[in-house]
């Protein structure tokens, strides 16, 4: 064990240094450019990065013709870069430098994974279910239930399958409660994250399994529980070889959610009918007015004992994501068993602004990233647009966010892919220390049960 230790460590220590000498690298490649063309490669790459966020601000937060006007800055500003790079001759210099540069951040990031190992969500072994339910949403993920045989399949290993009829809207939960009463011994879901949480919070308060297959479109809680996406019939192996985790669940408004919960922009544009058919049409046409503030009602939020005013947006997560972008396609949540809500506020109101979020990210005074054990957020308006896993709903101020630590005991393959890895926060600070062995960074915060 002590050797393995001391080989990662080393390892660790030698991508650090090569981290190091590839920075040093690139800043060595804009020294010794020619005249001011180092100076001039650093000058002009920032202030086109720059233009290009104020840029898509404008085409964002305005109609007519400064929307185009934003548009053609946006994609016009890398264009420009790349041509005064070429006109100078100052396109080697930049090249090797933005190589050097990326090298040095994924030496960076490998160094700091090496000794910062973050512990998995702990798994128990766990009997067979006798009578395992599974309501199945045929219409979900574009008919993954039909394409994988899904009905079937679990069929073949024991469970008795409610396939949700699309033309009828359906009371998930109350059909839950049914099957426990009817002596179920588990509970699962093949669908959207949505009917995912509804069923989970039946299973929750009854204290029973809970089965994710990760039929749905996106299922970003099935990728975070580490199953497998590309094939939602993995899940099913659960039923006869699994095991358990006790994972987290948040409540808002006297309902369960599995992943997020959004306020502001995001909340309102999915409220439009609209939206549904053409997402990009009606977020295109809503954002001016929402940005600018002239629709919507103005966010206040206390998340502990944090202060937000005036947010246009604010996200909540059932455990914070690795980075603040947790609506990107690679936001993710390294665990779900830390205790801890996820929060994110976002307040940007003119395109420098949005330029500074483009050149200093989670560092920008635009962006609020915090963690608490409980959200509250209120208005000026008797209820509000809520976006919770997606869906569209309106509640009354104030709206709670909490966390029931461990609450929903969920059912995984023994054999699974596993949660993707996020990648690790670059502090060159402690990069510097790893190289030179003056202290080695310790492993990430583990939650409950990590192991």
């Amino acid at each position: 064990m002590s050797s393995t230790v001391a080989g990662r460590s080393g390892r660790a220590r030698l991508l650090a240094r090569l981290a190091l000498a590839c920075l040093l690298g690139a800043v060595a490649v804009l020294v010794a450019t020619s005249g001011p063309g180092g100076l001039l490669v650093l000058v002009v790459g920032v202030a086109g990065l720059a233009a290009a966020a104020a840029g898509t601000w404008w085409a964002l937060a305005h109609r007519g013709a400064v929307r185009v006007g934003g548009t053609l800055l946006a994609v016009g500003a890398p264009v420009a870069v790349l041509v005064v790079y070429a006109r100078a001759g100052l396109w080697p210099a930049a090249l090797a430098g933005l190589a050097l540069w990326a090298v040095a951040v994924l030496c960076a990031r490998a160094a700091l994974g090496k000794v910062r190992r973050p512990r998995g969500m702990h798994a128990s072994p766990a009997a067979a279910p006798r009578r395992p339910v599974l309501i199945m949403n045929p219409r979900s993920g574009g008919g993954k239930v039909g394409r994988f045989g899904l009905v079937e399949r679990a069929e073949a290993l024991g469970a008795r399958v409610v396939l949700l009829d699309p033309a009828v809207h359906t009371d998930v939960a109350a059909l839950a409660r049914r099957a426990l009463a009817e002596g179920a011994d588990l509970l699962g879901v093949a669908g959207g994250d949505g009917t995912q949480a509804r069923v989970a919070e039946v299973a929750a308060e009854h204290d029973v399994p809970f089965l994710v297959i990760s039929a749905g479109t996106r299922n970003h809680f099935a990728m975070d529980l580490g199953l497998d996406r590309e094939d939602p019939s993995r899940c099913l192996e659960a039923l006869t070889d699994g095991e358990e985790l006790r994972v987290d669940l948040g409540m808002v408004g006297g309902r369960a959610f599995v992943n997020t919960v959004s306020f502001g922009v995001y909340a309102q544009i999915v409220q439009s009918p609209e939206y549904r058919d053409a997402k990009a049409g009606s977020a295109l046409a809503a954002l001016p007015d929402l940005l600018l503030g002239y629709a919507g009602h103005p966010l206040d939020a206390r998340a502990g004992s944090t202060r937000l005013e005036h947010q246009q947006a604010l996200l909540v997560s059932n455990n914070p994501y690795a980075a603040p972008q947790p609506m990107a396609a690679g936001g993710r949540r390294p665990r779900l068993d830390l205790g801890t809500l996820g929060v994110l506020g976002v307040r940007v109101t003119n395109a420098a602004q949005a330029a500074e979020v483009a050149l200093r990210g989670a560092q920008a005074s635009g962006l609020q990233v915090l963690t608490a054990h409980q959200v509250t957020v209120d208005s000026d308006a008797a209820r509000i647009p809520v976006a919770v896993d997606g869906e569209a709903l309106q509640l009354p101020v104030p709206v709670v966010c909490t966390l029931r630590p461990g609450a929903l005991r969920v059912r995984v393959p023994r054999h699974r892919p596993g949660p993707p890895a996020a990648p690790a926060p670059v502090h060159w600070r402690a990069i510097v220390q790893l190289a030179f062995g003056r202290r080695r960074p310790g492993p990430a915060a583990s939650g409950r049960g990590g192991g």
